[in-house]
């Protein structure tokens, strides 16, 4: 799901409930302008199923939308504050996408390079072994001269040229799985400063959007910890749910010791008190700005490190290639000297 969309979809349907249209006949003119997708057919489904009478509940259910949202959309309608409750949700998933969209460029352009760098040694190993590696064998190896260190090495090395574009390939796969395939991403990517962060943002946010609707702190952290994919951060909040159950009251013995959630996120929602509302939105908004800036720095840092990469992939092939046409060169300058 494009969260974007999402998010703006949103907006409008919270401004259409606001000016009095009911939910299924906003529903209908908005799928009628939205183009054609997983998401249409979703929303198309839900408005044709409360236009036949099902409760809004039952109706959410079965929808291949997000758990938050269904549980969101169902505690506004019981506060009598559905289009505050939408226009809340479209903010939270604007702000996902915003935040994901920066940490996927962190990832396009290394990507981008071990890919041309696996195109640049397969292409390469290609030309050695079907081309320019035969002939130059057989020549050298009738020629009866001394040849330079270099095209000694270079021979050995090209002797297993496959390995470079293999190694390229496999790790450029590695990569990419992890980028690509959500149960890979969850697993490793948190790992990563600015991937933990955003996880932490996103976990505040879930929470701080649960709390203003009126959930319960033992229910909205359930709610969070069925949705996080992270197991890092699901033992967390499942480890909260049960000091929570044993009657722990302070949010900072509740969240000390947890493996994901850093000890500025517990003192930054164990200082608003009571309030754990404006505590965890403010931790929310810390770490989304965290999460930012570590993108950002390491967009910067990337782009020159990835540079090099492919530079380094270049010359070191460019140099075997050289070396095999040293002992040409020197029986050119002994034929020029005589």
């Amino acid at each position: 799901m494009k969260y974007d969309e999402f998010a703006f979809f949103n907006q409008q349907l919270a401004a259409m409930l606001r000016d009095g249209i009911p939910l299924e006949g906003a529903l209908r003119r908005l799928c009628q302008e939205m183009r054609r997708g997983s998401l249409r057919d979703e929303l198309q489904t839900l408005e044709a199923d409360l236009a036949q009478g099902v409760p809004l509940a039952d109706a959410l259910a079965p929808r291949q939308l997000p758990e938050l949202y269904k549980r969101m959309v169902q505690v506004g309608v019981k506060s009598g504050d559905l289009p505050g409750a939408l226009t809340m949700l479209a903010d939270y998933f604007q702000n996902q996408n915003n935040l994901w969209t920066r940490l996927k460029s962190m990832l396009t352009y290394p990507l981008i390079v071990m890919f041309v760098a696996f195109l640049i040694s397969l292409m390469l190993a290609f030309l050695w072994i079907c081309g320019i590696g035969p002939g130059m064998m057989t020549v050298f190896g009738g020629m009866g001269i001394q040849m330079p260190a270099a095209t000694l090495f270079a021979f050995s090395t090209l002797q297993a040229i496959w390995v470079f574009p293999v190694g390229l390939g496999i790790m450029f796969g590695m990569v990419a799985s992890v980028v690509f395939v959500p149960g890979l991403r969850g697993k490793y990517l948190w790992r990563l400063p600015a991937f933990k962060e955003a996880t932490v943002s996103r976990i505040a946010s879930s929470l701080t959007l649960l709390l203003k609707n009126g959930v319960t702190l033992p229910d909205a952290i359930g709610l969070v910890a069925q949705l996080e994919t992270r197991q890092a951060a699901a033992a967390d909040l499942q480890l909260w749910q049960k000091r929570l159950a044993a009657g722990t009251a302070k949010f900072s013995e509740v969240a000390a010791g947890s493996r994901l959630v850093p000890p500025l996120f517990v003192w930054v929602v164990a200082s608003a008190g009571e309030d754990l509302v404006a505590g965890f939105n403010r931790a929310a908004e810390i770490y989304h700005s965290r999460a930012i800036y570590r993108t950002e720095v390491a967009l910067y840092s990337v782009l020159p490190i990835a540079s090099l990469f492919l530079g380094a992939v270049v010359l070191s092939q460019a140099f075997l290639v050289i070396s095999m046409f040293l002992p040409l060169i020197a029986m050119l300058n002994n034929l020029s000297g005589n």
